[in-house]
């Protein structure tokens, strides 16, 4: 959270703060405020924007509404309570998949968060990804937990920090998880490249993808989050690799995410597949050419097989 010194009043946060507790970039915060009117910052001593807490309050319900499909435009005019009301009519009934947790087991995930026994859910979760396989722990339990937790924080159920503990902890959980996977062959194929666009800061799809091409015998390189399109590309040839497989979850402008693909499929070799996945509407609302968008982690397997027998 930012500070509150020299002339900035207190209980105020800074702007880069902002970014990244909401996933909401500065670039989209100065639209807003000149398009909409909100949020309407403060100036720190130096001239910087800072926010009151109850505007950071507010953008982060309506960034959780934005990613569930609404539009900022409808939102922006709302007040917080009623925000709130909306997000609960949003969550009340989560997206599931046939396999998922029963609804007592993720609470017991979800009761430890709240509860600060990070040990403890470390051990919950190592069993789980133990007893099932990775494969399994993640689209039986990491796929529907992540579900829960985003509504439960969309809720005001779980604080941001307890959000971080539990990412935390998870990509603890998969790293040693990859580990104990066989390490491909230095010709086995593909050959992917796993990163993030500038501006899209998060990266535990990254690390899930990874997990899932490697169950595949696939060589995986991960870039880690926001690697610059030139960089991507100067990759790409030093690696020798097949696919550039990038996350999104939403925090990027729509307009940002199609100018970012379609100047990265130009800096591509028109051989290497560039494959996209995530959370953000615009993957699949408008589709760049020479891009495949993947519904779900799902979809890795079956890409995969068709890579592997030329398949278009």
């Amino acid at each position: 959270m930012g500070d509150s010194t020299g002339s900035l009043k207190p209980l105020t946060v800074a702007i880069a703060a902002v970014e990244r507790d909401t996933g909401l970039t500065k670039d989209t915060l100065r639209i807003w405020e000149r398009r909409y009117g909100f949020p309407q910052p403060e100036r720190d001593a130096h001239g910087e924007r800072a926010y009151s807490l109850d505007q950071v309050e507010k953008l982060r319900v309506v960034k959780r509404l934005m990613d569930g499909g609404h539009r900022p435009g409808r939102l922006m005019p709302m007040p917080l309570a009623a925000l709130v009301e909306l997000s609960e009519n949003t969550v009340d009934s989560p997206r599931r998949s046939g396999r998922e947790l029963a609804a007592p087991q993720l609470k017991s995930y979800l009761a430890l968060m709240r509860a600060h026994d990070m040990d403890a859910l470390r051990r919950l979760l190592l069993h789980a990804q133990i007893r099932l396989g990775l494969s399994r722990f993640i689209a039986e339990v990491v796929l529907p937990l992540n579900t829960q937790v985003g509504d439960a924080w969309m809720r005001g159920q779980l604080e941001i920090f307890e959000e971080h503990a539990y990412i935390e902890c998870l990509q603890g959980v998969l790293r040693q998880a990859l580990t104990a996977i066989p390490e491909a062959a230095p010709l086995d194929r593909p050959r992917v490249l796993l990163t993030t666009l500038p501006g899209e800061p998060h990266g535990l799809g990254l690390l899930l993808a990874e997990s899932l091409f490697a169950i595949e015998g696939a060589r995986t390189l991960s870039l880690g989050a926001q690697t610059p399109v030139w960089d991507i590309s100067l990759a790409v040839t030093a690696y020798r690799c097949d696919i550039v497989a990038l996350g999104f979850t939403g925090c990027m402008n729509p307009n940002q995410v199609v100018d970012g693909l379609t100047e990265l499929r130009s800096k591509l070799p028109s051989a290497v597949e560039l494959w996209v996945g995530g959370s953000a509407p615009v993957l699949h609302r408008r589709r760049v050419a020479g891009v495949t968008a993947l519904a779900s982690l799902q979809d890795i397997h079956p890409q995969i097989e068709r890579w592997r027998h030329g398949g278009v």
